[in-house]
């Protein structure tokens, strides 16, 4: 009578194990633990999670240290815009009124974030954000006709 073998696949020329290891598991296609590369480097942390600047009653912001020693200066509520008009070609701070749509996330809208591309209601007419006031730290607008 002949003898059985059972050969392992993995171990055969042709066969390859893209169908039976699918991934960033914690064992190696050979049964062996996987352990750690290395430890969480301080660059690869982050910030945290985003701070969102929203409609307040006065203008709060905060300077934060970042990567490489630098400062950036964060809005965390805004009140006034700088807002450009084309038609004087010239630039006013006018009082926030409202947040009208927000293109990135409808929900921004109605919680009152600022971010780019905004649209908001000031005392000059409807504007939309052009500069990011989560990394900038101020709200410049553009009036739209």
């Amino acid at each position: 009578m002949a003898e059985l073998r059972f050969i392992n696949p993995s171990i055969m020329g042709g066969v390859k194990l893209g169908a039976f290891y699918k991934g960033s598991d914690l064992r190696k296609p050979t049964g062996g633990k996987k352990r750690k590369v290395r430890k969480t480097k301080k660059k690869a942390l982050g910030g945290g999670p985003p701070q969102i600047p929203k409609l307040g009653e006065n203008d709060v912001r905060h300077v934060e240290r970042v990567r490489g020693g630098n400062v950036k200066v964060r809005a965390r509520e805004v009140r006034y815009a700088n807002v450009y008009v084309p038609k004087e070609r010239k630039h006013v701070k006018s009082k926030i009124l409202s947040i009208v749509s927000t293109p990135a996330n409808p929900d921004f809208a109605r919680r009152n974030f600022i971010v780019k591309g905004a649209i908001i209601q000031t005392e000059v007419g409807k504007a939309v954000v052009t500069s990011r006031p989560g990394q900038d730290g101020v709200v410049n607008a553009v009036l739209i006709e």
